[in-house]
């Protein structure tokens, strides 16, 4: 009696706060209940790299209108997944940020990632924002193709800058500056998702004023070759 009385009281609460529940115990049922509506893990996965601002946001979903968006933000915030804050001048803008306990979804966009990429109907070609990019490196970078590699890869993508490191056997990405890179590819997302997913010749993409690639042109094409895509069901 005791199990059905905290269940209910449960049930009440959220059912008084507006949110929709499945009213199931599973612990993907309740993840669903948190981050289940539409947008809501996209905006988890842009702020992925660190904070941004609401406008940021906006550009990198170019799909979500002001409103959802601001519903969204405060949704998250109120189960705990993100915070905001202001900048200290000059900037003194707000931002929005992961909270730890946010930051621990990565794992399961990229498990998601890599089971969606399967699909028949999935198309690599549609439009992606640089996390998108960055968090795809991780999910399917391809150690063994990667064997004994040591480098630093750098992105200029729109206003930010990216680092991958690729050491040990392993892929790492972080959103800061590029200085150092021992290549540095430039461009949109979609023209670096076109030479590593898609196949699409640096040389064609740098012809055309899609992509530029500056450095190492034979750690770029390797690069490139690093992340094949799981095979389709």
């Amino acid at each position: 009696m005791k199990l059905e009385k905290i269940t209910k009281n449960s049930r009440d609460a959220k059912n008084a706060s507006g949110a929709r529940s499945y009213d199931d115990a599973c612990g993907a049922a309740h993840a669903l209940d948190l981050i289940g509506e539409r947008w809501a893990l996209l905006v988890m996965r842009e702020l992925m790299f660190g904070p941004k601002r609401f406008s940021d946001l906006r550009a990198d979903l170019p799909g979500i209108s002001a409103n959802v968006l601001t519903q969204r933000l405060e949704r998250l915030e109120a189960i705990g997944a993100l915070q905001r804050r202001r900048l200290p001048p000059p900037a003194a803008s707000q931002v929005y940020e992961l909270t730890p306990w946010g930051y621990e979804i990565e794992p399961v966009l990229g498990v998601l990632g890599r089971w969606a990429a399967r699909s028949p109907s999935h198309d690599p070609t549609l439009a992606l924002s640089a996390a998108s990019l960055m968090l795809s490196f991780k999910t399917m970078f391809d150690e063994r193709r990667a064997k004994g590699l040591n480098a630093r890869i750098g992105f200029r993508i729109g206003d930010e800058t990216f680092l991958v490191r690729i050491h040990s056997g392993k892929c790492d990405a972080a959103r800061q500056a590029s200085d150092g890179a021992d290549v540095v590819f430039a461009g949109p997302a979609t023209a670096i998702a076109a030479a590593v997913y898609g196949g699409a010749p640096l040389a064609a993409l740098e012809a055309k004023k899609a992509l530029a690639v500056e450095g190492d042109r034979a750690l770029a094409e390797r690069f490139a070759g690093l992340f094949p895509l799981p095979p389709k069901i």
